[in-house]
């Protein structure tokens, strides 16, 4: 059996950042939203042999293989595996394309066999990276504690957004050290409050606010990666609605709620920054499996 499924990427379109928790994560408030820039996974089972992961491009350790791995280790009886990554998220740009893979494994593992119960694939998918909760089910999601706390909400008013990758790499770890030195935490109360302007703007067809369209990690990410401001100032003077850096960066997104004007911006954009995109919302239709054979 041969199956695939999109991973879609994410940006975050709200980032409230709150102090560091117990195990180095830290305390967020945050709203994903999964993009139609998206990776595809291929899974082929076998009659024997082990599980394999290939990502053609991408070195070293690979989420996808830590989620089947871990899988097995918490019972799941399925064949082995082959998995094949084909990725269109770039690398290490705050758009969470590892912890897609690793979610988007995790569905095409069920449709190779039953998972675990739900309880035990949600604390997997956490242990895997904060990230990946998200992920399980793509769209738009509220999450809090270190964003593996996820809540699916209501779709929000039509828009596009423009992606917008740079030339540069940005290790979460790193950026996150950098806003704590450049103390860009916020109280425990303030965290609270952001949270319930959040939850009270998050209502079918409506656009947020623009002072709730806030990554506080941005300052840390453009002080490790000054080119970020170029790209912002070009997304802007295009007449992007909002511009902001998605995640831990260094990725740029533009929004438009309108959203006719993406593909022009993306292609007026490209020769300067080769891979601009416009992309749109996905969800988890957009992410569904199909059999290949």
């Amino acid at each position: 059996m041969r199956i695939r499924a999109l991973a879609p990427g994410k940006v975050n379109l709200s980032l409230f950042l709150g102090g560091p928790r117990a195990g180095g994560r830290h305390e967020l408030v945050t709203l994903f939203e999964s993009v139609s820039l998206a990776d595809e996974l291929t899974l082929e089972t076998r009659a024997s042999g082990a599980d394999e992961v290939i990502c053609p491009g991408v070195e070293g350790p690979n989420l996808v293989g830590a989620a089947i791995a871990g899988l097995r280790e918490r019972g799941w009886d399925g064949p082995p595996v082959r998995i094949e990554v084909r990725k269109q998220i770039p690398v290490a740009a705050g758009m969470g394309g590892g912890s897609a893979d690793a979610a988007c494994a995790l569905r095409l593992a069920a449709a190779a066999a039953p998972l675990p119960a739900p309880p035990v694939v949600s604390e997997l998918a956490a242990a895997l990276g904060a990230d990946v909760p998200s992920q399980l089910q793509p769209g738009l999601v509220l999450g809090t504690g270190a964003g593996d706390l996820v809540e699916t909400v209501p779709a929000i008013a039509p828009h596009a957004l423009v992606i917008v990758p740079l030339p540069a790499a940005l290790s979460t770890v790193a950026v996150y050290a950098e806003a704590d030195r450049l103390g860009l935490g916020r109280r425990p109360e303030e965290l609270r409050e952001n949270l319930t302007r959040l939850r009270a703007a998050l209502t079918a067809g409506a656009q947020l606010p623009p002072e709730l369209i806030r990554n506080d990690l941005e300052a840390a990410a453009r002080s490790l990666c000054p080119p970020i401001d170029e790209a912002i100032e070009a997304v802007w003077g295009l007449g992007a609605d909002h511009v902001f850096v998605s995640g831990s960066g260094p990725t740029v997104a533009g929004l438009w709620w309108a959203g006719s004007k993406a593909e022009e911006v993306a292609a007026a954009l490209a020769g300067r920054y080769p891979g601009a995109s416009a992309a749109m919302p996905a969800d988890a239709v957009f992410a569904g499996t199909t059999r290949v054979d």
